[in-house]
């Protein structure tokens, strides 16, 4: 399969050749090691696609003559994941894995449980770090559509959403399954994920009584890395994706 990248902006693809430069140069020059006449794939974020032939690599410059091109429209509905903030590196795993697996957008969510606190400080980075993770994976997955990470929210902004989206929670506890639930196709569906203390008693009536359905994956009880991209597979199914 061809190696893909991602340019900065979809006016570079407008053209006839596109000149890669800076890290995404790097990448492909001395990571990915392409070649002189190697076919590769292109697009810009937002379901532009673009497929070309490199003509020239230097450290710092690469250079593609670009040549079949088509639109790739983003998933319907769409799959958001609400990613509770976790402790070391297990909810940048779960944007990892989630973006593999064809999250088209991601949340961060400051649950009550979290260990890990994004102040006024710490937002941007946080956001600019899963942003990041979620773009290279993205490139890994040859996906033209890379998730958009939006800034955190608090539970009471979360269940504010739930007159114009479907939310899913995912809860050991709950009777319903997640393959088992009637989902409108009409209305983006967001996965809720906790923390690793999982979701308090308050949250989960909060979010209940918003109109979110609580749902549980099997009778095993699984990491806030995992529950997330687990739940995707599922609905991948669900949904006829895969």
């Amino acid at each position: 399969m061809a190696l893909h990248f991602i340019v900065d902006t979809p006016e570079q693809l407008a053209g006839e050749s596109v000149t890669l430069t800076g890290p995404e140069a790097h990448h492909a020059a001395a990571v990915r090691r392409v070649r002189v006449g190697e076919a590769v794939t292109l697009g810009d974020g937002v379901g532009t696609w673009v497929s070309g032939t490199v003509t020239s690599v230097a450290p710092k410059l690469v250079e593609i003559s670009l040549d079949e091109r088509r639109h790739i429209a983003d998933e319907n509905p769409r799959i958001v994941l609400v990613q509770a903030l976790a402790k070391g590196d297990r909810d940048e795993r779960a944007v990892e894995a989630a973006t593999e697996l064809g999250v088209s957008a991601i949340v961060p969510w400051q649950a009550s449980r979290s260990v890990s606190r994004w102040d006024a400080g710490k937002v941007a980075k946080g956001v600019a770090r899963w942003q990041s993770i979620a773009r290279e994976a993205s490139k890994q997955a040859h996906r033209a559509w890379v998730p958009v990470v939006s800034d955190p929210v608090t539970t009471a902004q979360l269940t504010a959403r739930a007159g114009e989206v479907s939310i899913v929670v995912l809860e050991p506890s709950a009777s319903d399954a997640l393959t088992t639930l009637s989902l409108p196709k009409d209305r983006d569906v967001w996965l809720v994920v906790g923390p690793e203390g999982g979701i308090t008693p308050e949250e989960l009536a909060t979010l209940a009584n918003a109109g979110a359905t609580l749902s549980r994956m099997g009778t095993t009880v699984l990491r806030t890395s995992t529950a997330g991209p687990a739940a995707l597979a599922a609905l991948s199914v669900v949904l006829g994706r895969w």
